[in-house]
């Protein structure tokens, strides 16, 4: 089953006066029509990559041998790469059962790791408890002049060599870094390169955080057991009402970027909850986290994206959800999970005081706690949208990521920022080697 959104409870019918009315909604809903426009153009003329993806077929083969090499004989695969170039591929990897707790230790396979972090501590850790004997390692970078990602990648390096392995890197590492270029430096094929490392292109028109769907997240959702043909099949489904020119009422994320916009605006909304329910959802939270912040995040417009899952965040988040600053737009993720998972004896509810529970399963409580937060926020004047999926799975989460992607660019052009730079991000970067150079 597609993707499934209700807007309802963002309208001022549901949630009062904090609510939208339908004509300020339909007035933002109205201009996303250039927006759409302007994708269907990109698309054809080729000017956005992205577009093309979720019906590219010719570069799958390259992307399971991929995994196959970094898989086969392993017992331990570690990624290197920083913000998009690894949140894309943790979200998919996790819907293939890594990071999750307790059952991401049983799943088959090599262990996968996402040093996506620069902290001494963990990478020291990990370095020297590995066993680099059966360990692999793809290390990405757009542009290959990632700092954090080229002193991870030299500290790999040392370790190989400190273990007599200086022979072995070239059957070890796999290199992702966008095509090289005469006359331009790229750092990382000049580190790897005289290991005689192998190299796949980074596609050089699709951004890190929009890389999900390339070889950067596929590669990972491979080994994690995915089917890259299906991720794609399901972004394909989430763009195909975009490619046939529907009007902006019938594309999902039209939808869901006036929503957003049209509370920015009229209601002075300034932040974003992500609410997914599901393990399998934590880090697609992150990365919209990311998506948002960054593509958005501009000249003093963008709003702040917040990150929670449930049912777990219902004991954090929820008291200042429902009775803190009325600021936030909720989106919640449900899925169709009544009647799964174990199932309660009505015995043991009954000496537990609750008998209310016994022949449920714990999928039954789950379902309740999704329709009863999507109601209380409501009832509390906080206006909710709901986006149901089936389940978590493959074809689903590309569904979801690619419309979070068309929402992202749409909102972005609905506020007239690029949603495809990040220029602010530059000064920190400067002022970081300048400070190490002094030190």
């Amino acid at each position: 089953m597609p993707l499934k959104q209700t807007i309802d409870s963002c309208f001022d019918v549901e949630v009062g006066e904090a609510g939208l009315s339908r004509d300020d909604y339909e007035a933002v809903l109205a201009r996303t029509e250039a927006g759409l426009v302007w994708l269907r153009e990109a698309r054809e003329s080729g000017a956005l990559p992205l577009l093309s993806l979720p019906g590219r077929t010719d570069d799958l083969a390259e992307i399971a041998e991929a995994a196959t090499w970094l898989s086969e004989g392993t017992s331990d695969v570690i990624v290197l790469g920083t913000g998009g170039s690894s949140l894309g591929g943790q979200t998919l990897a996790q819907v293939g059962g890594w990071h999750l707790p307790v059952s991401s230790d049983f799943r088959d396979g090599p262990r996968l790791h996402f040093l996506d972090n620069l902290d001494p501590y963990g990478l020291a850790y990990a370095l020297s408890s590995l066993p680099l004997e059966t360990t692999r390692a793809i290390v990405v970078s757009k542009s290959g002049g990632t700092g954090e990602t080229l002193i991870q990648t030299m500290a790999l390096l040392s370790a190989f060599e400190d273990a007599g392995m200086k022979e072995k890197i070239g059957n070890r590492v796999l290199g992702l870094s966008e095509p090289a270029i005469s006359g331009k430096l790229n750092k990382l094929r000049k580190l790897l390169e005289p290991f005689d490392v192998r190299f796949l292109e980074h596609d050089a028109g699709v951004g890190g955080r929009f890389s999900a769907l390339t070889n950067v997240g596929l590669i990972p959702a491979v080994i994690a057991g995915l089917d890259a043909e299906e991720i794609r099949r399901g972004a394909a489904r989430a763009l195909k009402p975009v490619l046939d020119g529907a009007a902006p009422g019938d594309v999902p994320a039209a939808v869901g970027a006036a929503i957003s916009v049209a509370y920015a605006e009229k209601r002075g909304i300034t932040q974003n909850v992500m609410l997914g329910y599901g393990d399998r959802l934590e880090r697609f939270t992150r990365w919209y986290v990311q998506l948002w912040a960054e593509s958005l995040g501009k000249q003093g417009r963008g709003m702040t994206p917040i990150a929670a899952i449930g049912p777990v965040d219902q004991h954090s988040q929820l008291q200042l959800f429902l009775d803190g600053p009325a600021d936030k737009l909720f989106t919640v993720i449900t899925t169709d999970v009544a009647d799964k998972g174990p199932r309660i004896d009505p015995a043991l509810a009954a000496e537990a005081g609750q008998p209310e529970f016994g022949g449920r399963t714990v999928g039954d409580f789950v379902a309740s706690q999704q329709r009863a937060t999507t109601e209380t926020l409501a009832r509390n004047g906080r206006p909710v949208r709901v986006l149901n999926v089936s389940m978590v799975d493959a074809e689903r989460i590309g569904e979801l990521m690619m419309h979070f992607m068309l929402e992202t660019i749409l909102a972005a052009h609905l506020i007239g920022v690029d949603a495809f730079d990040q220029p602010a991000v530059e000064e920190g970067k400067i002022l970081a080697r300048t400070y190490l150079e002094e030190m």
